[in-house]
């Protein structure tokens, strides 16, 4: 059995975490995200960039109570390259020694 590829775009600690919660939710906030990640606001918002470049989650900025309100959600796109990615660490975890 080969090794399967991973995605480069999820190969990364806080871009896995983040598809990781997107993936269970509806949408989140960049704060729900900030919390649960223990990120730094800068990288944080640097790798939503790149998920959103990917076309793995849309981001929606808006403003709630007069506070700037950033939302995510995950894609098809996202939903299907996050599953190749567990399926792929799957072939690494189950090759036999």
């Amino acid at each position: 059995m080969a090794f399967a590829p991973l995605d480069p775009i999820l190969h990364n600690q806080l871009r896995l975490a983040v598809m990781s919660l997107l993936v269970s939710v509806e949408r989140a906030d960049f704060n729900w995200l900030l919390e649960k990640t223990g990120a730094t606001r800068g990288n944080l918002s640097v790798q939503l960039s790149k998920l959103k470049d990917a076309g793995y989650i849309k981001v929606k900025k808006s403003f709630k109570d007069n506070y700037p309100n950033t939302a995510c959600t995950i894609t098809t796109k996202g939903v299907d390259a996050f599953e190749g990615y567990v399926k792929g660490i799957r072939t690494y975890l189950d090759q036999e020694l």
